[in-house]
């Protein structure tokens, strides 16, 4: 990757409307030097993948609380891919039961962090998606 900033879109797909964690890690990505595009509140799978192709992002960031991450993460995935953006990186967060995990991970997803999640952790991860060398 050149010298362009990793450019990261968090999304709050669905109905939930707790946003504080998706602003969190939105503030500490964007402290780690990452450009930081964020939604808002009640986004559909096809809203965030138009985002995505429009802001030219390397990543997408998912915040779910309300337990439809089954149904929703792999909407999206596909309306990325729909939208020709199979390069970009899905991670999710929120509550994610373990059993979920790997479900996920098979769709497409890159990490998934629960609660509690050190937000140093996840944009290491997302610099080492860019960066294997730099890990």
């Amino acid at each position: 990757m050149s010298d362009r900033k990793i450019r990261v879109l968090i999304a709050k797909p669905g109905l939930d409307g707790h946003d504080r964690g998706a602003k969190v890690i939105a503030r500490a990505l964007r402290d780690a030097g990452m450009e930081i595009i964020y939604t808002g509140l009640r986004q559909t799978p096809d809203m965030i993948a138009e985002a995505a192709l429009q802001e030219d992002v390397d990543v997408v960031g998912l915040s779910i609380l309300s337990g439809a991450h089954n149904a929703l993460v792999p909407a999206v995935i596909y309306k990325l891919h729909e939208n020709g953006l199979d390069d970009v990186k899905v991670f999710v967060g929120g509550i994610i039961p373990e059993a979920d995990i790997p479900g996920l991970l098979d769709k497409g997803v890159y990490a998934v962090y629960g609660p509690g999640t050190n937000t140093q952790e996840v944009a290491e991860d997302i610099h080492q998606a860019f960066n294997p060398q730099n890990g």
